[in-house]
């Protein structure tokens, strides 16, 4: 660290508030209760305190404020998506993106790449073609282009991919982008706090509390944690992975399924990769972070697990995809991995808003794309909280879209879930 840093950070002069304020215990009543200190569920804190005026909130986290998903994926923000639903709710987020640092005063490193999802078959170009023409309709910046284009973007690509997969084209996103993580959480959290909303860290939820009125619906009561009871009227259910630990929680089944997904970042490079690049057929997604490191992700681990333990065999699978691409990276070491648990759906779409237990709301089914997602979840999930109708935008991921066989179908945007 430079001494002129190291004598900043330890000046008098210049004393850093605390990004959160430390609560020493809870209070007996809150008007809502948010369970799940991920992106999503600060979100809606924030969202609930500047834009409905409803301030007296707790945010409950069993760990440490974005010490989930949201600190543990790619960190890859785009909206080219293959339904008009899914087009629409991630194009919103993308705008909302683009505001975020100067609402918060916070520098979220956003930047702008470009995203490049690779074809490598015929019918993987039709599905280009598929996904490009519906985001052209819906206004979205995308377009199908040929490998020679895609060399020309990327002359350090090996176009044939060792000779097995070679590059047909490309759906190309202009509008992707990547961000810092850990600081979207910190952002809507400090934000949250400033507004009177009260976090908890190291909190445990172990159990819900209804209440019955004479008809088949029950309604919650309170919110049992290992700090002791909360009561309340509404509770946003945000814990990804965790969601059928909680659903189970007010006797609701979800048909999610929740699979481990793994990650990793090399060492430190000069930068040589701007966009960034996805290709399903070899199950690798990569960009290049602020500081040089290649962050990589591939597909869900092919088994259920409700784990976040990583494997030697995704390191050696990813590793052998990339130097398929890019046959120099061969030699650069690999600095960490990890994982998290992603709470997939059938149809690959989330599942939002009201459910059977009055009072209870649920924002879930993220799978591997709830990062990009984070301010639009916010914005629609604290909509549906206060006026206890569902926001417009996510109507379609509704839960009973599955007791009605009305699936949204998005799979074919996941490229290799993400």
């Amino acid at each position: 660290m430079p001494v002129r840093l190291l004598k900043f950070a330890l000046s008098r002069s210049h004393p850093e508030p605390r990004m959160f304020t430390a609560r020493e215990r809870l209070k007996p009543s809150y008007d809502v209760v948010i369970i799940g200190g991920g992106g999503h569920g600060l979100a809606a804190a924030y969202y609930l305190a500047r834009d409905h005026g409803i301030r007296d909130v707790v945010v409950l986290e069993k760990s440490y404020i974005g010490g989930g998903n949201t600190g543990r994926n790619t960190t890859i923000v785009r909206s080219n998506y293959l339904t008009p639903e899914g087009v629409q709710f991630y194009d919103e987020s993308v705008r909302l993106w683009q505001d975020l640092s100067e609402d918060f005063d916070l520098n979220l490193f956003y930047s702008t790449r470009g995203h490049y999802t690779l074809a490598h078959t015929d019918s993987a170009m039709r599905t280009m073609r598929w996904r490009a023409e519906v985001n052209k309709h819906l206004g979205v910046d995308s377009e199908v282009i040929d490998s020679a284009a895609v060399q020309a973007a990327m002359p350090m690509m090996d176009i044939t991919c060792a000779g097995h997969a070679p590059v047909l084209g490309a759906l190309y996103h202009a509008p992707g982008a990547i961000a810092r993580h850990d600081a979207v959480a910190w952002g809507y959290g400090r934000g949250a706090d400033r507004r009177g909303v009260e976090i908890h860290q190291n909190t445990e939820v172990t159990g819900i509390e209804l209440e019955g009125d004479g008809t088949d619906q029950p309604r919650v009561r309170a919110v049992l944690t290992s700090r002791g009871r909360i009561e309340t009227r509404k509770v946003l259910c945000a814990v990804a992975g965790y969601t059928p630990q909680l659903l189970a929680m007010v006797g609701l089944a979800s048909p999610i399924y929740v699979h481990p997904l793994q990650a990793m970042v090399s060492e430190p490079l000069k930068p040589w990769l701007d966009p960034i690049v996805v290709s399903g057929s070899l199950h690798v997604y990569v960009s290049q972070s602020a500081r040089g490191e290649l962050v990589m992700g591939a597909s869900l681990d092919p088994y259920e697990l409700h784990s976040t333990r990583s494997t030697l065999d995704f390191v050696e699978s990813l590793a052998a995809h990339m130097v398929e691409l890019f046959p120099f990276l061969a030699d650069v070491k690999v600095n960490r991995q990890w994982a998290g648990r992603a709470d997939m759906t059938p149809d690959f779409a989330p599942i939002m808003g009201l459910t059977p237990v009055r009072g209870f709301y649920l924002d879930s089914g993220w799978g591997t794309w709830g990062f990009k997602a984070t301010p639009v979840c916010g914005k629609t999930m604290s909509h549906t909280v206060a006026h206890d109708d569902p926001h417009p935008l996510i109507r379609a991921f509704a839960l009973e879209r599955f007791a009605r066989f009305e699936l949204t179908g998005e799979k074919g945007a996941a490229s290799v879930g993400h």
